[in-house]
């Protein structure tokens, strides 16, 4: 559930790849060392006080955006379930290239910087390190 709730939240808007590509970065985040190992970990990384997210410090924008995951769209919702279970079995190729972070285009975070862009699908960029 973890993984559609992010698709839901972060890419709903985005065509069904930019969905694959979430979901995508969210496995080549577990599949690395550098972050946690499970991708409920890896969707609700960031800081935390007193076990509750501290308002944009976590690594995907919609977990401590200070929301609540209300699921307004119950269409668009099971889609992003299905299409987690793909991407969890592999049935879907991986859209990214490897990518381990994603921004929107309207933005121009720092971290870009150091990273290596792999692709980009509508409103959002895909890097790798």
């Amino acid at each position: 559930m973890c993984m559609a709730l992010a698709i839901y939240h972060e890419a709903r808007g985005e065509p069904v790849e930019g969905q694959h590509a979430v979901g995508h970065v969210i496995l080549n985040r577990v599949a690395s060392v550098d972050y946690p190992s499970t991708v409920c970990d890896v969707v609700k990384q960031g800081r935390y006080w007193r076990h509750v997210p501290l308002r944009h410090q976590c690594q995907f924008s919609f977990w401590c955006d200070g929301k609540p995951e209300v699921i307004k769209d119950k269409q668009a919702f099971g889609s992003a379930v299905i299409l987690s279970l793909g991407i969890m079995n592999n049935w879907i190729p991986d859209p990214t290239d490897g990518a381990t972070h994603y921004h929107a285009t309207w933005v121009n975070p720092h971290w870009t910087l150091t990273m290596t862009p792999t692709t980009r699908v509508k409103n959002h960029i895909f890097y790798r390190q």
